[in-house]
């Protein structure tokens, strides 16, 4: 939830107020008696590129456009090492096993109020089997054809590939959108 969507605590239901603290203009209760502070701390969020024969797969999530995709990502549970949720949420998604190869970093993504920790990861042969209530559609990109987009995970995609050596310019877009990739 964004700071801009708070207008009213949580606990006490009083009309928060702009207050400056901890150097930044934050969303606060002006009671002295409960004390309730927005602090805007981001929601942990995992995020996968899943290598296969040299392709990676992309999804498509419900409510985007017919041509945009990304990677599998998904939200960190409670206890839940990053590693570990990144794995179920391939096998969750996608319906198959991948290992993690590599972690690649942590990148904010303001927008929608998020950290994301990114790995790379090798999937397993198999049939791809999409969780229907997530996923409408799914492409599996050549790595030399795969390009980043500016926001969400689409840092860690550029990374990647400069990690490969490959330097391709990120896909424009028009749109805040999470997730754009190139059509094949």
């Amino acid at each position: 939830m964004s700071q801009a969507s708070y207008k009213y605590c949580p606990s006490c239901q009083t009309k928060l107020t702009d207050q400056s603290l901890g150097g930044l203009i934050r969303k606060a209760c002006p009671l002295e008696s409960c004390g309730f502070v927005y602090w805007g701390n981001p929601t942990p969020v995992v995020a996968g590129i899943v290598e296969r024969a040299g392709q990676v797969i992309l999804v498509q999530s419900h409510g985007w456009p017919k041509d945009w995709y990304g990677l599998v990502t998904g939200f960190l549970e409670m206890d839940e090492k990053p590693e570990n949720a990144i794995v179920r949420e391939v096998q969750e998604e996608i319906g198959i096993k991948a290992n993690v190869t590599s972690y690649l970093g942590a990148y904010p993504f303001n927008q929608m109020g998020q950290i994301i920790f990114a790995f790379h990861l090798t999937g397993e042969a198999g049939k791809i089997t999409l969780c229907d209530e997530e996923l409408t559609s799914y492409k599996e990109v050549a790595i030399e054809k795969l390009r980043p987009w500016e926001r969400g995970t689409g840092p860690a995609v550029k990374e990647w590939l400069a990690s490969r050596s490959l330097y391709p310019p990120n896909i424009e877009r028009t749109s805040t959108s999470v997730i754009e990739a190139e059509n094949n």
